[in-house]
């Protein structure tokens, strides 16, 4: 006989959304750790008494320093070359940098294993090799809120400055001249501002913007539309967002997915003599093609905080552009954001080394190796499962209520779900927005996002030595993509179990398939009937793409079944319409396991 019991994993309503978003790549990993890193406990010291070393490398706000040097021995010593750095890291505890210091994987093998702790005064990571510290057992955090408001700011300031031609007058008036119809600008009021990027500082802009007047909207796949609604922004496709807006103000992580998202392609869907202002990261923007769109009057003008490369070189046509307004990357520039950022980074990482978990740590599951060991395979099958589940989900359906069940001989005491939790954390979120999720950050991640998780244990008769039987993943109040997804009690429900090592999808709704999670997956409704599995897989074949596996599951013969085929490759958008038109197929869906998804 089963026994159920349930816990809540109940979260707030959010406060921030997908821009909280660190700009992490998929540095988690499976690996067994080196010996000397079996345990991923921080250890504060080699001796009780020694107090831990603080490298600072790069110049931070006085408070953050009085916080150091209360607990640990702080050299400061800024402007390393990458040798002096890979040379003084292996007598520190702790490492602090702002954006202009790269820790490399160099940096992390010269550490030998002493460096436990890297902060990030402030919110961007794309300058720390996160893999490599994941490896090394090197917990990274960041300071992902003193800067907001600084960088809110600015961004209004860009956009004020550049609709009334600041920076280009000031320069001709101390120049000598007095050209007043040449710098005749635009109102604000009445326009429509494109927030791209919906979290902590794109809506503090929306705010502000809508006290200038102006009509706001805003694209991200995972901002929620009651908290956009509430500051009286509308939430909108991206395509929608950067074809209606008279400005576009540019607040996302530099990510594989967002890395030149403004390039030809979108210049040309945006509305003739366009505004854009950037204060995110430089790489977001093809800056040869917005050179070009300036040229070619797509782009009225461009206000530009951030580069590709900084500091630009000198002779940069987007520099000496007359119609753009830059400047060296000013955005968390203010007095009051140093010292917030300084007091909130000092504060991590003083947490981290003295062993606390971390709100703001972005890598490393501070988990036993012989734990991880053990559920590694149910880790991978976790993951999979949360990226099936939300990619079933259709186009405008917020994700708030999930619940977790899962199936095992052991008694709860006995099975950590803390790291499953996470893993399905983030394959609900990573592959719709830029979060690297873990360990440490799952829950305050869920809690952004208004996600409640309820997790329910099904404790079945038998031997504990098999850490559990299956998994299963439910949402709902959502809109399916998939309608056979949807369970006879009205949610998606997806199912998995570990054989011989290798995580499996065994249920999608109500049908039982059993194809193996690898690769990415097609799956399709269908009348049964002979010469299906055929049928589908000529398609297939005739296109070069490999099929895995293929399972069918069926309610009884001749009637509904749903096929689950697993293949090495991404079939595109016309083998799919192909495979849709064999008139027994009712419908289908493509699901990707791997990388971010495209909404």
């Amino acid at each position: 006989m089963a026994m159920h019991t349930t816990l809540s994993l109940r979260t707030p309503s959010p406060s921030l959304s997908l821009s909280s978003k660190h700009p992490f790549t998929s540095a988690f990993s499976l690996r067994p750790f080196p010996r000397r890193h079996r345990n991923l406990v921080f250890i504060v010291s080699a001796s009780i008494n020694a107090k831990p070393t603080v490298l600072v490398a790069e110049k931070l706000g006085e408070a953050g320093l009085h916080l150091l040097k209360e607990f640990a021995n702080v050299d400061c010593s800024y402007n390393l070359t990458p040798e002096e750095l890979c040379t003084k890291i292996s007598l520190v505890d702790a490492l602090i940098v702002r954006s202009g210091t790269k820790v490399s994987r160099d940096v992390f093998e010269s550490s030998a294993g002493r460096l436990k702790v890297v902060g990030r005064a402030g919110v961007g990571i794309d300058n720390v090799d996160l893999a490599a510290a994941t490896e090394f057992g090197c917990l990274v955090v960041n300071a992902p809120t003193a800067n907001t408001v600084a960088a809110a700011e600015h961004g209004i300031a860009l956009l004020a400055a550049m609709a009334r031609n600041v920076a280009q007058a000031d320069a001709s008036v101390k120049s000598g001249k007095w050209q007043r119809n040449k710098y005749v600008g635009v109102s604000l009021v009445g326009k429509t501002l494109a927030v791209l990027g919906f979290g902590k500082v794109g809506s503090e802009v929306a705010r502000r913007a809508k006290g200038l007047g102006m009509h706001v909207i805003a694209h991200d796949p995972y901002a929620p539309a009651d908290r956009a609604r509430a500051i009286g922004v509308d939430l909108v496709s991206f395509d929608e967002a950067i074809s209606t807006a008279d400005f576009i103000s540019l607040h996302m992580p530099l990510t594989p997915s967002t890395a030149k998202v403004l390039n030809d392609e979108t210049f040309a869907k945006m509305k003739k003599g366009v505004r854009i202002v950037n204060v995110a990261r430089g790489g977001v923007i093809d800056e040869d093609a917005l050179v070009r769109a300036l040229d070619a009057g797509t782009v009225a003008q461009a206000a530009l905080d951030v580069f590709t490369e900084e500091p630009p070189s000198k002779d940069s046509k987007l520099i000496l552009h007359e119609q753009v307004i830059a400047t060296p990357h000013l955005g968390a520039s203010t007095t009051e954001a140093q010292e917030g950022v300084a007091i909130e980074i000092a504060e991590a990482v003083v947490g981290a080394l003295r062993g606390e978990l971390a709100a703001t740590a972005v890598n490393a599951p501070m988990v036993s190796a012989e734990v991880l060991a053990e559920l590694k395979p149910f880790v991978d099958l976790a993951e999979k499962l949360g990226r099936l589940a939300v990619q079933l989900v259709a186009g405008g359906s917020g994700v708030k209520t999930v619940k977790v069940t899962y199936a095992s001989s052991r008694a709860p005491d006995d099975l950590d779900t803390r790291l499953l939790r996470a893993m399905i954390t983030k394959g609900l979120i990573e592959p719709i927005s830029s979060v690297f999720v873990n360990l440490v950050n799952a829950d305050f991640t869920a809690k952004q996002r208004g996600l409640r998780i309820t997790e329910e244990r099904v404790i079945l008769d038998g031997s504990p030595e098999n850490p559990l039987e299956f998994i299963q993943v439910q949402i709902a109040n959502v809109e399916s993509r998939l309608a056979s997804a949807i369970s006879d009690s009205g949610e998606i429900k997806v199912e998995g179990r570990v054989k011989d090592g290798i995580a499996h999808l065994t249920k999608v709704g109500s049908f039982e398939v059993d194809v193996s999670l690898e690769g990415s997956i097609i799956l399709c409704r269908q009348v049964d009937q002979p010469g299906m599995i055929g049928k589908v897989g000529s398609i297939l074949g005739e296109e070069n793409i490999n099929v895995s596996f293929m399972s069918v599951g069926r309610t009884a013969p001749r009637k509904q079944a749903v096929m689950a085929i697993g293949v090495d490759e991404q079939p595109n958008k016309e083998v799919l319409k192909r495979i849709g038109d064999i008139p027994a197929v009712e419908e289908l869906v493509f699901l990707k396991l791997q990388d971010k998804v495209v909404t």
